[in-house]
């Protein structure tokens, strides 16, 4: 079928109640079904319901979305502009959301902060919502408190209303199927919300996330990756004065057939990072846990 035929091949007296599984939209749309828990992955395009067994299903709405992007596509449109366009009819912005996000926070409404997150996901994805939406609102609130233009409650509202989001969709994450990831903060780090946020992306992945939070003495994350057979370490240092201390961490997870990453702004210059063990994961979330699972599948058996 091709692109000028239509978005979608018409299924006999359809159903709008009726939903699919993967394998059956798979087939229907000539689609490969990785290419299409990538799209929702990455895109958002769509967000797929699931079963109580926690299989993904799709109603008829979703599977014209998923052909719209597959002709688009096939038009040498990129994927992102693709979804970018199917998405964008009556949906929120990126930059309204986070405004949502800012409000909801200055007025302490962890409520309305779960609102936003549920409206983002929905409307962007899981990834687009942690670094288009999360992360800058965050970051945001953190200009704001060093302009004493709010309070610590109201980032500490804003950091554990998105930390009990992100557990909250961690449960709908399919079963994991290989060995753990463990992630850990630096051992002077206070603040893990960007490690939650990547341990909920790769736990969409289908990996198995052990977090040991902020904090962590080197000598205790050496011994919780030999503990767990870790299949990855992943560091996150924000802090410059414990850079030093977050670099001797990877040394001594080093060693134990782990594949290391590190991230957080105690490594943003490239002079920073010179001679540090693993993988620099860069700022961009959901491309890092892309880099995980990528490293990880090629470097280990």
């Amino acid at each position: 079928m091709s692109a000028d035929d239509g978005l979608v091949p018409q299924l006999e007296s359809p159903d709008p109640d009726e939903e699919l599984t993967i394998q059956q939209v798979s087939s229907l749309l000539g689609l490969p079904a990785p290419t299409i828990r990538s799209w929702e992955r990455r895109y958002g395009v769509p967000q797929a319901g699931r079963s109580q067994g926690g299989h993904r299903r799709y109603n008829v709405e979703q599977i014209e979305m998923l052909g719209q992007m597959r002709d688009e596509i096939a038009l040498g449109r990129r994927a992102v502009d693709a979804a970018a366009s199917i998405m964008s009819a009556g949906d929120t912005s990126p930059a309204d959301l986070v405004e949502d996000f800012l409000h909801a926070a200055m007025t302490l409404d962890p409520a309305g902060l779960t609102r936003v997150l549920e409206a983002a996901r929905s409307s962007l994805g899981l990834e687009r919502s942690v670094d288009d939406v999360i992360m800058p609102a965050l970051r945001q609130i953190g200009r704001r408190w060093e302009a004493g233009r709010c309070d610590i409650a109201h980032e500490h509202l804003a950091s554990q209303a998105t930390q009990a989001w992100l557990v909250s969709i961690g449960r709908t994450a399919p079963p994991p199927v290989d060995r753990p990831v463990v992630l850990s903060g630096g051992p002077l780090d206070h603040h893990t919300l960007g490690l939650d946020c990547i341990g909920a992306l790769l736990r969409q992945r289908g990996w198995d996330c052990r977090m040991l939070g902020a904090r962590m003495p080197s000598e205790s994350l050496a011994r919780a990756v030999v503990e767990t057979d870790a299949a990855a370490v992943v560091l996150v240092c924000h802090l410059a004065p414990g850079r030093r201390a977050a670099i001797d961490s990877l040394h001594a997870a080093n060693g134990h057939h782990a594949a290391l990453f590190y991230a957080g702004g105690a490594f943003s210059s490239r002079q920073s990072r010179h001679g540090v063990p693993g993988h620099y994961l860069g700022t961009n979330l959901g491309a890092a846990a892309d880099l995980i699972t990528s490293t990880v599948i090629a470097e280990l058996p």
